[in-house]
């Protein structure tokens, strides 16, 4: 634990101080020379650190730049479609989130809650079943065929008795959201919640996250699905194009 509070120290001095020599970061940290650079050397093996024209000084690598953007990614992501979400909650008056994919989970990362929701559930940070949910379904209708085999490998939890836990009825569902574009769900994570999502892409067209509209089965049902849908796919067509996605047509 020692070695990596050191390192950590190590990595907070060069975001200080720039470009810094091995014996001056010896001397601010009081540790001794040799224990600096043999944490340096280990730094700079996995990319956080790099020695500049002048060998013995070092600074921040591009790992550090990485591990930033990875940080931050979801954050953005949230930053950047709050203005959308808003607009999107406004007109449908239903809750709005945008989620995305972790392990065989999505997460929430943002959320607005629209004029005639009638949940206060706070659902940002919370970790919900790919499976079950229509944001998962996004994500898995967009997987790679070993991506997605992997993802479902395990025996699918049922959390209601709607939840879809036979693979074969979950693929052919998920030939669906590719056709259509959407997914929706319906009482398969909790009773009384439906959901419609559709996909967030990058700029190389890979799905980064999905926007969600929820609210309860009497006023999210097949009636209303179609016209819900339409404006999901166009806020979520909105933050793919201020993502770097570009428009079709």
């Amino acid at each position: 634990m020692q070695s990596v509070d050191r390192a950590v120290s190590i990595l907070q001095v060069l975001a200080r101080r720039g470009s810094v020599g091995v014996t001056e970061i010896a001397g601010e940290l009081g540790m001794h020379k040799s224990t600096a650079f043999r944490l340096l050397a280990t730094l700079e093996a996995r990319g956080l650190v790099e020695q500049n024209a002048e060998r013995g000084r070092y600074q921040l690598g591009y790992g550090v730049v990485q591990l930033a953007a990875g940080a931050t990614k979801s954050a953005g992501l949230a930053l950047l479609g709050l203005p959308i979400c808003r607009e999107l909650a406004e007109t449908v008056g239903e809750t709005v989130n945008v989620a995305v994919h972790d392990g065989r989970w999505v997460v929430s990362v943002d959320q607005v809650i629209g004029a005639a929701a009638v949940t206060t559930v706070n659902w940002v940070g919370q970790r919900s079943p790919m499976h079950a949910t229509s944001a998962g379904k996004v994500f898995l209708a967009h997987m790679s065929p070993d991506q997605l085999d992997a993802a479902i490998a395990e025996d699918l939890e049922r959390y209601t008795p709607h939840t879809v836990v036979d693979q074969d009825v979950l693929r052919h569902q998920l030939a669906i959201v590719r056709e259509r574009g959407f997914a929706s769900t319906s009482e398969e994570h909790e009773m009384g919640l439906a959901a419609i999502a559709a996909p967030v892409c990058s700029i190389d067209g890979g799905v980064v996250a999905a926007v969600t509209v929820s609210g309860p089965t009497f006023r999210v049902n097949e009636d209303t699905m179609p016209g819900l849908a339409k404006h999901v796919i166009a806020a979520a067509g909105e933050i793919s194009q201020r993502n770097g996605h570009p428009k079709r047509g």
